[in-house]
C-alpha cells in the first residue's frame, strides 16, 4: 500500500513538473528574441498585452499582440497608441533580426538606450515622455531608413553620428528640447528626403544641409542664424519661419566697400551688385544709414510713450481699494481683475509645450491652483458698520440673515434684486418657469416688464448655512469673469435666507439636448468642432487668463448652452470650486450627495480618474479630462455612461480609448446622426486630441491653450476637406 502511494506521488510530481516546465522549454521563436521581448515587457511595467509575459512563451507561434515574425525571428513590434508606460530598458540590442519598432503615442519615459538592434530599419518613438540625449550609437544602425523621435522631452545636441546612415530617408526629431548646431556628419545623409527639426532650440547655420536631396524640410521655431544656403530655397517644401536669420548687424563697411549681406534675403539674392554705380554708392549708403537711424529712434520713442501709458494704467488699477484681505498663499498681493492677462508666460508655453522645464512650471502651477481654490474663510475682515440706507439698498434682513452685518464690498455696477421682485418675474418660481435643475440648484426664467429675460439660479437648498461674507466672496469672484463664451452675470439677491444668482438669459438648450434629446436637430461635423472650439476658449480663459485661475469642476454637456445660431456659452462658471470648498465640511463620500441630486448623467463618466471620493485633488488637468469626455460625446453621439448598452460599452471612455488610433474602428464609432460628410483628416486629428485629454495620468494631458490651438486646426480641416 505504501509503495502504491509512493508511485502515485511520484507520478503527480513528474506531471506537475512537465506542466510547469512547458512554457520554459525551448520553443519555435529564437531564444535571444524571446529573452529580449521578455525583458522589454518587464521594462515597460508588465503591460496587459494579449500573449505577452515577463518570461518564456513563444511570441511567433502564440501570436503576441503587435509582434510580427518571419520564421522563428521577431521582425517587428508595433504597439502604437496602446497606453504603454515604463521604460525601454537596455536589452533592445538583443533582438537578432528585428526591422521595425513602433512604440509611438504612448507614455514611455526614461532615455533611449545606447544598445539598439543593428538590424533596425524603422524606429518610431514619437509622442512619448522620453528624456535625455539621442544616443551616439545611431552610427551603428547602418540599415536605418526611417526614424521618428518627435514630441518627446529629448535634450542636448544632435549626435555627430550620421556618417554611416547613408540609407536614412525620413528623420523627425521635432518638438523636443534639442539645442546646439547641426553636426557635420549630416552631410553624409545622401538619401535623406524628409527632415523635420522644428520646435527646438537648434542654432548655427544650415550649411550642412545644402547638398542633401531633401524634398521636405521644416526648421521653423529654432535659433538658426546666418544666410540660408541658396539650394535650400529650391526644396519643394521648405518651412523656415521663427528663426533669427541674419538678425545681427554686421560691422559697418568702409566707404569703398559694399556689403550686400547686411540684410537677410527672404529669397536667394539676385541683385547684390545692382546698387553699385561708380562713386555714388558711399553717399547713398550713408543716407540710408541716417534714414534707418531716424526710423529706429522714432520707434524707440513710441515704445517708451506706450510703456509709460501702460505703467500709468497699471498704477491706476493698483490704487483701487481692496474688497477684502486674501488669505490664500497666492492672494497676498492686491487683487487684480480676472479679465487681466496673466504675465506673458502663456505664449511661451504654447511655443514649447513639450519642453521639460515648461512642464515643471506647469506642474507647480497646478499645485498652486489647487491651493488657491481651497476655502479661504478661516480668517475674516472685521465687518464695517453700514447705514440704514445701505441696508435698504442691498435688501438684507439683518434679523433673518443670522444677524451678521454685510460688508459693502460688492461692485457698484452689479444689480441687486429683492426676493419679492424675483418672485414676481418668475411667477413665484413656478414649474413652468423652471429651465433646468443642476447640481448647484434650480434655474428659472425671469421675464421682466421691459422685455428683458434673465435666469435665476437658486442656491438656497445647496448651502443653507452660507454666511453673508461667504456669499459676498462668491459674487465678487464670478462678477469678474468676462468672456464671450461664458454666461454673463447680472446681479444677486441675498435676502430672507435666500441665495440667488441672476444671469443674462442665453438659451434653454444644452449640448446634451442637441446630442441626446433632440432627434430632429442634427449637428454637422463642422458644427460639432465649432462648438468644441468655442467651449475650449472659455475654459482656456478661466485656466490661463484669470488671476487666480478658475477650475470649473463641472465640465459636461449639460453645462454648455447652445443657441439657435450655434453660439456657445458655458454656464455656472466659478461656482463649483467655491461651493465645494464651503460644503465639503458637511458631507463625505459621494459628492453628488453634497448637492442633493441623484441624476447619474450629472457627473458620472466625466470625472478624471484621480478624483477619488476622499482625495478631491482637482486641478486644471482634471477639467481637461472632463473636456475630453465632452469631445467624445461630440464624436460618438453617446453619453459618458449608458446603462442601456452592453457591459463592454456602458463606459464611454473605456469603450472608445482603444479605438481612437484604429482608423477603421474610429470611422465606425462616429455618430451616425452627423449631418453631412466627415473629413478623415479632421477626424483623425480630433481623435488624437481626445486621446491626449483622457490620459490616465494628469501630467500627460495638454493645457487648454494647446487644445484650443489643435482644435482650431481640426476646424480648418473640417471646413476645407
Amino acid at each position: 500500500m505504501d509503495e502504491l502511494k509512493l508511485r502515485m506521488i511520484s507520478f503527480v510530481s513528474i506531471s506537475l513538473a512537465m506542466v510547469v516546465g512547458i512554457p520554459l522549454s525551448p520553443g519555435y521563436t529564437c531564444e535571444d528574441d524571446v529573452y529580449a521581448i521578455n525583458s522589454l515587457h518587464v521594462a515597460l511595467g508588465y503591460p496587459l498585452l494579449p500573449g505577452w509575459m515577463p518570461f518564456g512563451g513563444d511570441p511567433c507561434l502564440q501570436g503576441w499582440q503587435g509582434v510580427q515574425c518571419v520564421g522563428p525571428n521577431i521582425t517587428a513590434i508595433i504597439l502604437n497608441g496602446t497606453n504603454l508606460g515604463g521604460e525601454l530598458g537596455d536589452t533592445l540590442g538583443n533582438f537578432t533580426s528585428i526591422i521595425t519598432i513602433d512604440l509611438s503615442n504612448n507614455q514611455i519615459s526614461g532615455s533611449i538606450p545606447e544598445n539598439l538592434p543593428l538590424t533596425l530599419r524603422q524606429f518610431f518613438l514619437s509622442s512619448n515622455r522620453l528624456i535625455g540625449r539621442i544616443p551616439s550609437s545611431l552610427s551603428d544602425l547602418t540599415l536605418l531608413s526611417d526614424m521618428s523621435l518627435n514630441e518627446n522631452l529629448l535634450n542636448g545636441e544632435l549626435p555627430d553620428s550620421f556618417q554611416s546612415l547613408t540609407g536614412l530617408v525620413n528623420l523627425d526629431v521635432s518638438s523636443n528640447n534639442l539645442s546646439g548646431p547641426l553636426p557635420p556628419s549630416m552631410t553624409s545623409l545622401s538619401s535623406l528626403a524628409t527632415l523635420y527639426i522644428q520646435n527646438n532650440s537648434l542654432s548655427g547655420t544650415l550649411d550642412y544641409l545644402q547638398n542633401l536631396p531633401l524634398i521636405d524640410l521644416d526648421i521653423e521655431n529654432n535659433m538658426f542664424t546666418g544666410p540660408v544656403p541658396e539650394r535650400l530655397w529650391k526644396i519643394p517644401k521648405f518651412i523656415s519661419n521663427g528663426n533669427p536669420f541674419n538678425t545681427q548687424i554686421a560691422p559697418s563697411p568702409s566707404p569703398t566697400q559694399a556689403q550686400p549681406s547686411i540684410v537677410a534675403p527672404v529669397h536667394p539674392p539676385s541683385f547684390n551688385a545692382s546698387t553699385r554705380h561708380g562713386g555714388k554708392f558711399p553717399t547713398i549708403n550713408i543716407i540710408a544709414y541716417v534714414f534707418a537711424a531716424v526710423i529706429v529712434i522714432l520707434v524707440i520713442l513710441l515704445a517708451l510713450f506706450f510703456l509709460s501709458k501702460l505703467r500709468e494704467r497699471r498704477l491706476n488699477c493698483q490704487l483701487i481699494p481692496k474688497s477684502r484681505k486674501k488669505m490664500a498663499p497666492d492672494m497676498t498681493k492686491e487683487p487684480t481683475s480676472a479679465t487681466k492677462l496673466v504675465p506673458s508666460n502663456s505664449s511661451k508655453e504654447e511655443f514649447s509645450r513639450h519642453a521639460l522645464g515648461k512642464q515643471q512650471e506647469r506642474d507647480v502651477h497646478m499645485i498652486e491652483t489647487s491651493k488657491v481654490l481651497r476655502p479661504i474663510m478661516s480668517e475674516k475682515v472685521a465687518p464695517k458698520n453700514i447705514s440704514t440706507a445701505d441696508k435698504e439698498k442691498y435688501y438684507i434682513s439683518l434679523e433673518k440673515s443670522r444677524g451678521q452685518p454685510r460688508s459693502s464690498t460688492l461692485r457698484a455696477s452689479l444689480r441687486t434684486f429683492s426676493v419679492a421682485s424675483l418672485q414676481q418675474y418668475t411667477n413665484y418660481f413656478a414649474e413652468e418657469n423652471l429651465i433646468r435643475s443642476t447640481y448647484l440648484g434650480r434655474v428659472y426664467m425671469a421675464d421682466f416688464a421691459e422685455g428683458k429675460l434673465l435666469t435665476v439660479l437658486k442656491l438656497s437648498n445647496l448651502t443653507p448655512n452660507m454666511k453673508a461674507d461667504d456669499f459676498d466672496e462668491l459674487v465678487s469672484r464670478i462678477s469678474e469673469l468676462r468672456h464671450q463664451n461664458i454666461v454673463e452675470f447680472s446681479g444677486y439677491c441675498f435676502e430672507f435666507g435666500q441665495q440667488l444668482l441672476i444671469f443674462k438669459y442665453f438659451s434653454r438648450t444644452t449640448l446634451h439636448d442637441l446630442l441626446h434629446e433632440f432627434i430632429d436637430k442634427r449637428l454637422s461635423w463642422c458644427d460639432r468642432i465649432q462648438i468644441a472650439v468655442a467651449s475650449a476658449k472659455a475654459v482656456e480663459y478661466l485656466h490661463e487668463f484669470c488671476n487666480p485661475p478658475v477650475i470649473l469642476r463641472n465640465i459636461r454637456s449639460t453645462s454648455i448652452l447652445v443657441d439657435d445660431e450655434l453660439a456657445v456659452r458655458i454656464s455656472e462658471c466659478g461656482l463649483t470650486s467655491f461651493v465645494l470648498s464651503n460644503s465639503l465640511t458637511q458631507f463625505s463620500g459621494d459628492p453628488s450627495k453634497a448637492f442633493g441630486y441623484d441624476d447619474p448623467r450629472s457627473s458620472f463618466g466625466y470625472e478624471a480618474p484621480e478624483i477619488s471620493k476622499e482625495g478631491w485633488s482637482y486641478t486644471d488637468r482634471s477639467d481637461v479630462y472632463s473636456f475630453g469626455v465632452v469631445m467624445l460625446e461630440l464624436l460618438t453621439g453617446r453619453q459618458p455612461y449608458d446603462s442601456s448598452q452592453s457591459m463592454a460599452e456602458q463606459h464611454l471612455v473605456r469603450w472608445a480609448s482603444p479605438r481612437l488610433y484604429d482608423i477603421n474602428a474610429l470611422s465606425r464609432m462616429v455618430d451616425p446622426s452627423i449631418n453631412g460628410v466627415v473629413s478623415l483628416k479632421s477626424l483623425s486629428r480630433f481623435a488624437d486630441i481626445i486621446n491626449r485629454c483622457i490620459q490616465q495620468a494628469p501630467e500627460f494631458r495638454p493645457s487648454m491653450s494647446q487644445i484650443v490651438q489643435d482644435i482650431s486646426l481640426v476646424l480648418k480641416d473640417a471646413r476645407d476637406p
